[in-house]
């Protein structure tokens, strides 16, 4: 693949096969997204984190992280019907209801950011499966998006938080500020990720766990760092 020469410049910056302090590493990564060719966007602050994961392992969850992400209120959908779908609206839903979502969805429909659901719904919203499963909005009981508790469900999600899970290749990728934002926010966030990550990590697991960490900016290169120093 080629690369700009704004890429190129950057990737000059940090030394191919070394492993960074967590600190310095996002400091650097800042310095590339605010210099020289900087872009006209607030560039966004990405963490990878490679897993040592069999098919049958599963890491997924959700956490509030410490400091917001900001870009403004999510779009919350909640699949619910009766008292709940009221508990919903008077929360601060987005958008609250049931068939008629469904339908919309299996149209093409997908202008929300998160979709919360009821125990009862997941009937009916788990055909929407092959649609939503694709673009990691599927409610699941594990990221607490499928629950009764409809009215902390929406206010958590409105506070920031956020749902992260291994790829098929075991990799976590997840936003964790933008350029703008403070390294020590950042450091702050990424910290409270890895945290969960380790606490996900599958009982019967054998070896090697996390097998690598790097930092990025949106049109930077990835910034390898020494996980030790996330601890």
């Amino acid at each position: 693949m080629k690369h700009s020469k704004r890429y190129a410049s950057a990737k000059t910056k940090a030394e191919n096969n070394m492993l960074y302090n967590a600190e310095k590493a996002l400091g650097l990564v800042k310095e590339i997204a605010e210099g020289d060719g900087k872009v006209k966007f607030d560039e966004s602050i990405d963490i990878a984190i490679n897993l040592n994961l069999k098919a049958k392992h599963t890491v997924r969850d959700a956490l509030i992280l410490p400091h917001s992400l900001g870009g403004g209120e999510k779009k919350i959908l909640v699949f619910a019907k009766g008292d709940k779908a009221t508990e919903a609206e008077e929360a601060g839903a987005v958008y609250v209801g049931d068939k008629e979502f469904i339908d919309k969805i299996k149209d093409g429909w997908l202008d929300f950011d998160v979709a919360i659901a009821t125990p009862d719904m997941m009937k009916d919203v788990g055909k929407l499966g092959p649609i939503l499963g694709r673009k990691g909005l599927m409610p699941n009981p594990k990221t607490g998006t499928v629950t009764f508790d409809v009215k902390n469900a929406v206010g958590e999600f409105q506070k920031g938080k956020v749902e992260f899970r291994a790829d098929k290749t075991g990799i976590i990728h997840l936003t964790i500020g933008k350029a703008s934002t403070s390294a020590d926010q950042l450091f702050d966030n990424a910290k409270a990720l890895y945290k969960e990550v380790l606490r996900k990590k599958p009982s019967d697991l054998k070896g090697e766990y996390v097998r690598s960490i790097a930092f990025s900016s949106t049109m930077g290169p990835g910034i390898k760092i020494d996980r030790n120093s996330l601890n």
